[in-house]
């Protein structure tokens, strides 16, 4: 019965941020899910359940993980609940999705590449080319 419960519910939140950032800084590294379970021991289909949230990670693991992302522990809760119980404060439905897009593989990887183009009329020329493809997929 527990198990039914367990499944209509889903992963639990908390679980399911420690994981995206799991992701997130392992990408950012430029590791993959394979290198990362071999430097902690695990199968690399462990370290996908680990950054899908589908599977807790306990306190020594997430440990050993820190250790091999260089990251310290609480890196991986940063950002969880912080606009809980502040009175007057809520995020806006635009702000959640720039989060949830900059933890995804391209968030990061244009978070990162673009801050390195020098030519601020090369950046405005993107920021055009993206906003006008955003408005093509609206249409």
């Amino acid at each position: 019965m527990d198990d039914i419960i367990k499944a209509e519910r889903g992963p639990n939140p908390v679980d399911l941020h420690v994981g995206a950032r799991v992701r997130m800084r392992r990408k950012f590294l430029g590791m993959s899910q394979e290198g990362l379970a071999e430097t902690i021991e695990l199968t690399f289909q462990q370290v996908q359940k680990y950054e899908r949230g589908s599977n807790r990670i306990s306190a020594s693991k997430l440990y050993e993980i820190s250790r091999a992302l260089k990251a310290p522990v609480a890196y991986f809760f940063e950002g969880y609940g912080e606009n809980e119980a502040v009175e007057g404060f809520s995020e806006s439905e635009s702000e959640q999705f720039v989060h949830g897009f900059l933890m995804t593989t391209e968030g990061i990887e244009l978070a990162e590449a673009f801050p390195r183009i020098k030519n601020a009329k090369h950046r405005r020329r993107i920021l055009e080319l993206v906003r006008a493809l955003a408005e093509d997929d609206d249409a």
